[in-house]
């Protein structure tokens, strides 16, 4: 029906309007990957795609960009920890409500906030949503 980006692709190529019609489901994939984190932990954009066996890191990225607001968007995470640019008070507010682990910024970093601890808080799905401790 409403394939929007079908005749838009900007580089032409077949690929990108393959990905433009496949991104609903991919993008659903994507988003019950991020539903399946439990609280306090993070997997990178990389994980999630890993996961999935499909797409890389940009694609789970974009993905989360246009339809994660209905998701848990802050535990789909830069694999260096920095905090989404645009969002980090509302993801702080998320991470120090679920215990997420923190690498506090130094006194010397005015106006530097925290980032995610990727050494302790990444879930590589193992424990599959059961919680940790």
């Amino acid at each position: 029906m409403g394939r929007m980006s079908e005749q838009r692709s900007p580089a032409g190529g077949r690929y990108e309007d393959e990905l433009a019609q496949a991104l609903p489901e991919y993008a659903e994939r994507v988003l019950d990957v991020a539903d399946l984190i439990p609280p306090g932990r993070v997997m990178t954009y990389g994980d999630v795609a890993e996961w999935l066996e499909q797409g890389g890191p940009r694609q789970v990225g974009r993905v989360m960009a246009l339809y994660g607001g209905a998701a848990p968007w802050w535990r789909v995470v830069r694999a260096d920890g920095v905090l989404l640019p645009g969002h980090e008070q509302r993801a702080l507010g998320h991470y120090r409500a679920e215990g997420t682990p923190l690498k506090e910024a130094s006194r010397a970093a005015e106006g530097h906030l925290p980032r995610i601890d990727m050494r302790r808080a990444r879930w590589d799905g193992g424990d599959r949503a059961e919680g940790h401790t």
